[in-house]
Parts: structure tokens; C-alpha cells; sequence
């Protein structure tokens, strides 16, 4: 196909809207730095990869990567690494694993964790969500209240542990 055909400038080829970034402090446990790291490299190595095709008419998917560099270089740049191991061990703070026990003797554990490595499913919390912030602080024992959109709940903390 001619080159004269090609349309070079455009909404074709501007750059994806970047990622939102959060406006919370950045705090990482040192797993969560490396993953982010490493998922840098992903990245920039797909898009090195993406950018050798010989049939590069579509530019989406280097401009998704892209825009992951850069929402992952702000977040590697704006990191607050925090190593759990020196985190109070009679409390619950960022880095801890917490195992609790709710009104209905379910226990459940959660560790907190940055913002980029929380996942609910696993139990990963991030640090400024409402279950984090009402146990952030709690010594095994306590009980905390978490107020949550389908109500509140009481937990008892069972366990801290660190790293």
C-alpha cells in the first residue's frame, strides 16, 4: 500500500489519556516495589517488541503501552517503601497480616498492602480503605468497628504478624 494512504497524524496516533493516579501517599512493602519494577520491564520490553513489527498500522497497542509506562514510572517515582519488618509487631500497621473473627465466628485474614498490590479476592487491602483504616492501630484482642455500604460490622483482631 502507498504511503500516500496512510494517515500519519490524527486520532489514530495521539496518546491514550493516562491512568489516574492516586492522590494517597504511595506506600510499597518492598514485594510491591519489584513487582511494580518488574512490570516495567514487561512493558517496556512489549512495547520495543510492538514497535519491530513490520505491519504497524495499528498504534493502539503501543499507545497502551505507552501510557502503562507511564502511569508505572509515576508510581515507581512516587514509591514510599515501607519493610514490614520494622513496623510495630504488637499492632496492626501498613505491611501487617491480620487474622479476624467477625460476629458470626467467621475468621478471615487480610493483609495491608500498597495500592498496586491490593486485590480483594486474595485478601490484600489497600491502605486507606475503610477495613484498613479501622484496623490500623488495633492490638490482638481488640475490637474494631467496620463501616461498611451493606453495614457496619464488629472484628476482633485474632492475630499480627509481619513479613
Amino acid at each position: 500500500m502507498s504511503r500516500a494512504f496512510v494517515k500519519e497524524d490524527g486520532p489514530d496516533n495521539t496518546p491514550l489519556p493516562d491512568l489516574p493516579i492516586s492522590p494517597h501517599p504511595n506506600y510499597v512493602t518492598p514485594c510491591g516495589l519489584q513487582s511494580l519494577r518488574d512490570r516495567m520491564e514487561e512493558r517496556q520490553a512489549e512495547l520495543a517488541r510492538l514497535k519491530a513489527r513490520a505491519d504497524r498500522l495499528d498504534t493502539l497497542p503501543e499507545r497502551a503501552a505507552e501510557r502503562d509506562i507511564r502511569y508505572l514510572s509515576a508510581r515507581i517515582a512516587s514509591a514510599i517503601p515501607v519493610d514490614p519488618a520494622t513496623q510495630p509487631q504488637d499492632e496492626v500497621a501498613f505491611g501487617a497480616r491480620v487474622r479476624v473473627v467477625d460476629e458470626d465466628d467467621v475468621e478471615t485474614t487480610y493483609e495491608i498492602t500498597g495500592e498496586d498490590e491490593a486485590d480483594a479476592a486474595q485478601g490484600r487491602i489497600a491502605p486507606h480503605s475503610p477495613l484498613a483504616r479501622a484496623l490500623t492501630g488495633a492490638s490482638v484482642g481488640d475490637v474494631v468497628e467496620w463501616n461498611r455500604p451493606a453495614g457496619r460490622v464488629s472484628l476482633e483482631v485474632l492475630a499480627i504478624s509481619y513479613g
